[in-house]
């Protein structure tokens, strides 16, 4: 997942990782490897998160700047939900 936004790239997990999750469970933020300020590259994984006992990597789409974390290490997130913003750069 990586929608536009008016303010950047927002990060997620994409579709295809919720394929045959059921609709009411949430992934775990494990841990953010950027910290927000910092610049990133296309492709390169920013954050991992568990989803029904598989780690996942959240990818950064474009290089820029990790904006905004939304969703904390720690934390739960849903389906399409947004966990960080990238700014372009």
């Amino acid at each position: 997942m990586s929608a536009i936004t008016a303010g950047g790239l927002d990060l997620g997990l994409p579709p295809e990782s919720w394929t045959g999750v059921d609709t009411g469970v949430q992934a775990l933020l494990d841990r953010w490897l950027v910290a927000e300020g910092e610049p990133v590259a296309a492709g390169q994984v920013v954050a991992r998160a568990v989803l029904v006992k598989s780690t996942l990597d959240i990818v950064a789409p474009a290089a820029g700047v990790l904006e905004r974390v939304f969703v904390p290490a720690g934390a739960n997130f849903a389906r399409e939900q947004a966990v960080g913003r990238i700014a372009k750069g």
